[in-house]
């Protein structure tokens, strides 16, 4: 009989993607039998329509777990955290009885934000893993977090300098995430709560491999500190990325369009299924891809003046029309360099394509590693969450990105540094050391997945483990 595992995703696409990589890899690679487990409580379209395709394989089964109501539970203002939480919290009620349904699998995997399963698995006897859906050096930060907060009184902001993660690069104070900024909130709470139980797990899968962060990765194995928190066994087996999706009808008109273009000649500026910019920064980064020259693929979404965030339970939910809020003529003039597409663009399908020479993105984890899956460098723009530690490890410890400089006073990324950026990218010598080190990166990932690769073997490993306790 097949071994039969359940993964437990926390909503938001940053989330769901690697998970479902996972259940499809375990399935068709592995020949094990996968329930997901969705958390439908104000799941995006965009989630619905992913986990509802007609195209999942026959061993792969969704199973909606009910809405819960969290309307008392959570106010408006409430952070992204917050929310998350509390909905993973709320939609975990009827878990024992789900997984008992199951017939008990041999495993559950969830993620970071779901961690009240664990008294659940720990009372069934099912052992749990989790999938860490960040970078192997935010593991390293997430379980040396409850130290911190046990050795430090003041605010980490107020550290007179950067936090040296055992084993990892110092972490400069403005690039923390912004959930620990303030440790009276709610949002830091939470994730302390979460965090101080990541070592819980029997085993953390990372959406990593062997060659693309071997720093983090040798520190969480043999740094003395991780041993004395009884860190479990962690098993890269990354890039767990979105594979191909079917094509819109926008989507196919981007492909055409970047079929037309030379080779590694096209910037693709998108910055996230969640993210949005302000006015004024949106203004001026149409105004510096305008003075570039370079070629362009620009996805917009409406933008906001409160969070960078604004869009992360409301993918693909909205009207949007460039025209309203670019630069005047900005579309007419770009026209036949630029391509403008509103608010989603088949992200695979154009970082995978010869013409795309270099990608503009807010660093968030999978968006990271399909642009390196694919050869692709970077121009980092972190938005929020962790994106801003994610990128000075892109740029300084991994060399497969620049950074703009924000303008002094302003607060905002001016359009001669993005000019100068785009520049240096497509043109300039740094442009051509990122992009040779960002290739070395795609052949050592694929090399990875690959039968018999470090992340195929990695896998391989714990699947063993459940095959053969399935038959004791």
């Amino acid at each position: 009989m097949k071994a039969h595992v359940a993964v437990l995703p926390s909503p938001g696409m940053g989330h769901i993607i690697p998970f479902l990589e996972l259940a499809k890899q375990l399935v068709v690679r592995h020949g094990i039998h996968v329930s997901l487990l969705n958390i439908t409580t104000e799941a995006s379209a965009a989630q619905n329509q992913l986990l509802h395709s007609p195209t999942l394989p026959p061993n792969l089964k969704v199973i909606d777990l009910p809405p819960a109501d969290i309307s008392a539970l959570v106010t408006e203002d409430a952070g992204i955290v917050t929310r998350l939480c509390i909905i993973v919290q709320e939609s975990l009620k009827p878990l024992k009885s789900v997984l008992i349904e199951l017939g008990k699998p041999q495993a559950l995997i969830i993620d970071l934000f779901c961690t009240q399963a664990l008294e659940i698995c720990n009372e069934l006897s099912i052992p749990t893993y989790t999938l860490f859906t960040c970078s192997t050096a935010f593991l390293a930060f997430t379980l040396y977090l409850p130290t911190l907060d046990r050795e430090v009184e003041c605010e980490y902001v107020d550290l007179p300098e950067p936090v040296q993660v055992p084993g990892c690069t110092p972490i400069r104070i403005e690039d923390l995430l912004d959930q620990v900024r303030n440790r009276k909130i709610d949002e830091y709470k939470w994730v302390l709560f979460h965090f101080n139980r990541t070592p819980l797990a029997t085993g953390i899968f990372l959406n990593s491999w062997e060659d693309f962060e071997p720093a983090s990765l040798k520190a969480i194995r043999e740094h003395p500190f991780y041993k004395q928190i009884a860190t479990p066994p962690v098993h890269p087996v990354g890039p767990l990325i979105k594979e191909d999706e079917p094509l819109t009808e926008l989507g196919a008109k981007c492909v055409a369009w970047l079929d037309k273009q030379p080779l590694d000649s096209v910037l693709f500026v998108s910055l996230g299924s969640g993210g949005t910019l302000t006015n004024a920064q949106l203004t001026e980064l149409a105004w510096g891809l305008e003075l570039s020259q370079q070629r362009f693929i620009l996805v917009v979404r409406k933008p906001t003046d409160g969070s960078a965030s604004g869009s992360f339970f409301n993918v693909d939910g909205d009207v949007n029309d460039p025209k309203a809020y670019l630069p005047e003529g900005f579309i007419e003039r770009t026209k036949g360099v630029g391509l403008v597409v509103p608010s989603w663009a088949p992200q695979v399908a154009v970082l995978r394509h010869p013409a795309t020479g270099a990608f503009l993105s807010h660093c968030g984890w999978n968006s990271t590693l399909e642009s390196i899956t694919y050869g692709v460098p970077m121009i980092a723009w972190p938005l929020y969450a962790e994106q801003r530690m994610n990128a000075a490890m892109l740029v300084e410890e991994v060399g497969v990105a620049v950074k703009p400089m924000v303008g002094e006073g302003k607060g905002l990324v001016e359009r001669e540094e993005i000019e100068r950026m785009v520049r240096m990218v497509m043109e300039g010598e740094e442009g051509k050391a990122i992009r040779g080190r960002a290739k070395e990166l795609e052949h050592s990932a694929s090399q990875g997945l690959n039968f018999g690769g470090s992340s195929y073997e990695s896998l391989f490993r714990v699947v063993k483990e459940w095959t053969t306790s399935d038959q004791i």
